[in-house]
């Protein structure tokens, strides 16, 4: 299951990639915003990110107006890696390399067809661990420093 959410910039993009992802016989989780009206991006991370947290989801995707801001507040809850992607290949990375429970993208920046692309492999793509995990594993002992 996926959990999803965004805030008001990310809100058409959000509602795009939830049909897309439905398309694709998946189970999507909408967290909200359910109207353009405006919302505060941390709101809408905590529960996306404590989802991912609790196994309620496998992974969740977040939407703001650039990402940035959604990413940054996502980034502040302990045992989350957001990733902020802006093309196929960064996407591959974030899962391949950094295991990114949470994948940022901006509505206002990034197109429906490429998101879908970001999504799609971002989602179908696997953590390759190894040597990724030791980076893994520093970054959790930062966590708690």
């Amino acid at each position: 299951m996926i959990a999803i959410g965004s805030d008001h910039g990310g809100y058409e993009l959000k509602n795009q990639i939830i049909d897309h992802l439905r398309s694709r016989g998946m189970e999507v989780k909408d967290f909200g915003i359910y109207s353009q009206d405006s919302m505060d991006y941390p709101d809408i991370a905590k529960p996306v990110c404590k989802a991912v947290l609790s196994g309620e989801a496998e992974q969740g995707i977040l939407i703001c107006g650039t990402g940035i801001g959604i990413s940054i507040a996502a980034n502040k809850i302990k045992g989350i890696r957001a990733a902020l992607c802006t093309d196929v290949f960064s996407a591959k990375m974030a899962k391949q390399h950094n295991n990114a429970n949470i994948l940022c993208l901006g509505g206002r920046v990034t197109g429906p067809e490429l998101a879908f692309m970001i999504a799609d492999t971002w989602i179908d793509e696997k953590f390759l661990g190894g040597r990724h995990q030791n980076r893994i594993d520093k970054i959790h002992i930062m966590e708690s420093e």
